[in-house]
């Protein structure tokens, strides 16, 4: 049993949610919503959860597709000062496997891995994607906001992403995303131990255990258009993704640096 499922059974009695929830309609973003947001004492975790977002947006430059109404866009707020700044890549394991933990109770635990950084994949397509961002205050992460895009009801895609898919797709049913959203929650709220405990080991381990192609070479492509074929040897706590190519060398990307090749 690993320590999200320890933890997991260990809140089988579980105190009353302090999450605060501001449910909106239309706006441009859940991100910049929390990021002028400001808690109350005692708020612990806020999560903002919006029908739709005029500007919904992916890592870098990249917009997130979402008909409005189907799927769940949210953003979770926490003040993480526990966390190194140079290991700050760990809340993105956490948040990471707090929503794939969230998304076993409906497909087989095996289809869904975790796409470096922190994509969501079942199989070989995209079901999530997470833009984190961030504040710092006297040398402490003093924010950080999850923006969170999860494809539920959502039947056809029209943008250019490669490879969406979504959990009505999956089972060939709609899904309740009221329900699945306190699912999310729950699994954000009970995971928080694994940064309180400061057991950055296990919490490392776990996220390479569900790893995307973690076992194997697989095509890589470099910004300049250099193609080859490497095996993910780990993620850095910073965040940089380590490969070693056919040859025995050892690269190092930041995000941005290198994407995924097609098999």
């Amino acid at each position: 049993m690993n320590l999200i499922h320890k933890i997991k059974a260990a809140f089988q009695k579980e105190k009353k949610s302090t999450t605060k929830i501001v449910r909106l309609e239309t706006i441009s973003s859940t991100n910049d919503f929390l990021k002028t947001y400001s808690p109350s004492d005692g708020e612990p975790m806020t999560v903002a959860v919006a029908d739709f977002q005029t500007a919904g947006r992916g890592q870098g430059t990249n917009s997130w597709e979402s008909e409005s109404g189907k799927n769940l866009l949210f953003s979770v707020l926490l003040h993480p000062v526990e966390v190194p700044v140079a290991c700050q890549f760990l809340l993105s394991e956490y948040g990471a496997l707090s929503l794939r933990e969230a998304l076993t109770d409906y497909v087989d635990e095996g289809s869904i891995t975790l796409k470096w950084p922190n994509d969501i994949y079942w199989n070989d397509k995209k079901l999530s994607g997470t833009l984190i961002e961030t504040k710092l205050s006297g040398g402490r992460i003093k924010d950080c906001v999850f923006g969170v895009g999860l494809n539920v009801n959502q039947t056809e895609f029209i943008s250019d992403a490669p490879n969406p898919i979504s959990l009505c797709q999956i089972l060939g049913k709609e899904v309740n995303k009221e329900e699945l959203l306190q699912k999310i929650i729950a699994s954000f709220e009970r995971n928080y131990e694994l940064i309180r405990s400061a057991n950055y080991g296990e919490l490392s381990a776990m996220y390479h255990a569900v790893l995307y192609r973690s076992k194997g070479f697989y095509p890589y492509e470099e910004t300049d258009g250099t193609v080859f074929e490497g095996a993910i040897v780990e993620v850095e706590d910073d965040g940089h993704l380590i490969l070693r190519d056919r040859e025995g060398m050892i690269r190092s990307y930041e995000f941005k640096e290198i994407k995924y090749g097609k098999i």
